[in-house]
């Protein structure tokens, strides 16, 4: 269905591309450390939110009619996060790829923030799937997800933030060690909720 509706995800490369070149063009490519990690986390999360809410809010009830009688609550929510996973993968790639095209590679270790950055794309994909079913049962869905995606998002994206500091700054993989294992408690008690909360949703 993703690859019948290619708009969709042309969208989110389109806004990949305007906001990194819009970020060039207003640094004219000179940009702190720290300001290039927080801009480039904070495009990866708009770029999340933008294509993972129509996991469920785009979806007719028809639709959700035949999921419920094909698969229980517990595989529609795991392979929506699977998918949600993969693509969020292959855009954040994108997305440094481009980064690192207008704005100029100020990593130090690669290994550090390539392994931060996708354990935080998996973390979004789990918690904004899970907002995106739970927003699509309201009547302001879009509003719904905005507000309760920041504050669940928020405390990840501080940490991975963090890690990728240190990861421009060259500090090797065992001194990021431990907040990266918070990053994936906190996927690890996402996705437990998730599978906890969704078949609730779901026989809704």
């Amino acid at each position: 269905m993703e690859w019948r509706s290619k708009f969709a995800i042309g969208g989110v490369v389109l806004y990949l591309v305007s906001t990194v070149f819009i970020t060039y063009l207003a640094f004219d490519g000179r940009i702190a450390l720290q300001t290039w990690n927080a801009l480039f986390w904070l495009i990866i999360l708009f770029a999340s939110m933008h294509a993972i809410m129509k996991s469920f809010i785009q979806e007719s009830e028809n639709r959700q009619l035949y999921y419920y009688m094909l698969a229980s609550g517990k595989e529609v929510i795991v392979s929506k996060i699977l998918y949600n996973s993969l693509l969020m993968v292959v855009l954040s790639l994108t997305g440094l790829l481009l980064f690192i095209a207008f704005m100029g590679n100020p990593l130090q270790t690669l290994t550090v923030f390539l392994i931060n950055m996708l354990l935080g794309v998996v973390g979004f994909a789990v918690v904004l799937t899970l907002i995106s079913a739970i927003a699509s049962k309201a009547k302001n869905n879009f509003t719904l997800m905005a507000v309760l995606g920041f504050p669940l998002v928020l405390p990840l994206l501080l940490l991975l933030i963090r890690v990728s500091n240190a990861g421009l700054a060259g500090a090797p993989l065992a001194e990021a060690a431990t907040d990266m294992l918070i990053i994936l408690l906190l996927i690890f008690i996402a996705f437990t909720l998730s599978m906890v909360l969704f078949p609730y949703i779901w026989r809704e």
